[in-house]
């Protein structure tokens, strides 16, 4: 199959054309710069140059494939909901090629859109959270709704030893702060899952992967249900060799900032159903074994 991967430079991206690629795939990746069409080359993949703000070059890529896997996002969480937005009308062109095909369009998102208090989070919960990450399904709901075969790909914290998700921004919150902080008793949690484990699920939810429900097949990325916030600090803090400390949930907006939002929240997630329906077994390292084996010092960022 020849995939259109968006964001395939990306920490994520990069490891979904590897697995496509070693899978006997042919991929033809999104690069808008120099560096990343030389990158997707040497990988083997072709180059399709443009990005997620040009829709032109994303239908026009999408014309030259048989599937798209949508991993592209604008991470600049100072304005959130703009490049939530930005997502929305991506999927919308993807998704305007596809109508009335069989050819599927994989489309990211995170479990926390569906995220209910008290309760571990499914694959059969419909989006309902006020972040405006939730476009992104809205728009896959969209496309499905015009004959798209849209697949909705839920992702938690993703991580190796050099990437966490959100979880790298709390290093670098501890990093500036000089101590490594959670909320409360650190008893909440948050879903992970290791980008070989997620590029494996991506693959496939392409292979395998069908319509259920008006928005599509939803899959949870989840290796790990829930890993509480203060094994996360305390694994951060031994990295730094900063002390550990809990804020109250008064002083979490002013410590952690955007993150403020997201740090004390208890939102675990399941994928019970996508491990049934796809044969998936995750078996990468855990997100804390990750944080205990990054290189604090060479790797800043």
């Amino acid at each position: 199959m020849r995939v259109l991967v968006t964001g395939a430079t990306g920490f994520i991206g990069t490891a979904v054309v590897r697995e496509l690629i070693d899978a006997g795939h042919q991929v033809l990746g999104l690069a808008r710069s120099d560096a990343g069409a030389k990158s997707l080359a040497s990988a083997g993949a072709k180059v399709h140059r443009g990005d997620v703000e040009d829709l032109d070059s994303l239908r026009s890529g999408v014309a030259a494939s048989d599937g798209v896997i949508h991993t592209a996002f604008v991470h600049d969480f100072a304005r959130f909901k703009e490049v939530c937005e930005i997502d929305r009308r991506a999927i919308e062109a993807l998704g305007s090629v596809l109508a009335g095909s069989d050819r599927p369009l994989i489309v990211t998102s995170g479990t926390g859109v569906a995220f209910t208090p008290g309760r571990v989070t499914t694959e059969e919960d419909a989006p309902n959270s006020p972040i405006p990450r939730v476009a992104s399904e809205e728009a896959a709901a969209s496309v499905a709704a015009k004959g798209v075969r849209v697949l909705v790909m839920r992702l938690p914290q993703v991580h190796d030893p050099v990437k966490q998700g959100l979880v790298t921004y709390l290093i670098a919150v501890a990093r500036e702060k000089g101590v490594s902080a959670y909320v409360g008793d650190g008893l909440n949690r948050w879903p992970a899952v290791h980008v070989l484990d997620a590029a494996r699920l991506y693959r496939l939810a392409l292979e395998k992967g069908s319509e259920k429900g008006a928005g599509g097949a939803r899959y949870n990325a989840v290796a790990e249900e829930g890993v509480p916030l203060r094994e996360i600090a305390e694994a951060i803090g031994g990295g730094l060799k900063v002390p550990v400390v809990s804020k109250s949930a008064e002083e979490a907006g002013e410590h952690f900032g955007w993150l403020g939002m997201f740090v004390g929240a208890d939102a675990p997630a399941s994928s019970a159903l996508t491990q049934q329906r796809l044969g998936w077994r995750p078996t990468g390292p855990g997100l804390i074994a990750d944080l205990k084996a990054m290189k604090y010092f060479e790797h800043p960022d």
